[in-house]
């Protein structure tokens, strides 16, 4: 059987989390598909197209891990990439409750798709994508947090 994968999430940036948590889940899966959302929320420092290439860029070495960008409800993409399973990341306990909502709203919406947690290594747990942004809008150093690409895109944006 040929388990595929999506791990959702606006990335913007990608963080070394990320990164590990793609990593790990690509010996679990035959594919994973990292899902790049269109922001939904606040501006996004980055375009969907800017987040979706700095990930493929980042990611290329998995020959079972595809990125691409999704402007839908994730179940409805979900299906149209015949994906069964939703990774999620989790961070820390405060995590827990809205990954536990979204996972419960998910299956409500569709039986079939199951949400499987993960959680980063260690030294990477406190790493967040909006604190990534701030530190590099003040001009502080992300290079511990991200990839040198990553590292590159945020400097020249926040010139």
């Amino acid at each position: 059987m040929h388990i595929r994968a999506i791990y959702p999430g606006t990335f913007d940036p990608i963080t070394n989390g990320h990164t590990d948590l793609v990593h790990r889940a690509a010996r679990i899966f035959d594919e994973v598909i990292v899902a790049v959302a269109k922001y939904s929320g606040k501006q996004a420092v980055f375009s969907m197209e800017e987040r979706i290439s700095l990930a493929q860029d980042i990611l290329t070495g998995h020959k079972n891990v595809v990125v691409c960008g999704f402007d839908s409800l994730l179940v409805d993409f979900m299906r149209e990439k015949q994906a069964t399973v939703i990774l999620r990341g989790l961070r820390a306990v405060s995590d827990f409750e809205y990954e536990f909502q979204l996972a419960s709203m998910n299956r409500h919406l569709d039986a079939e798709i199951e949400t499987m947690f993960l959680t980063p290594a260690e030294q990477y747990s406190y790493i967040s994508s909006s604190l990534v942004r701030e530190i590099a809008k003040l001009n502080g150093d992300v290079s511990p947090f991200v990839h040198a690409k990553v590292v590159a895109a945020l400097k020249a944006r926040f010139r």
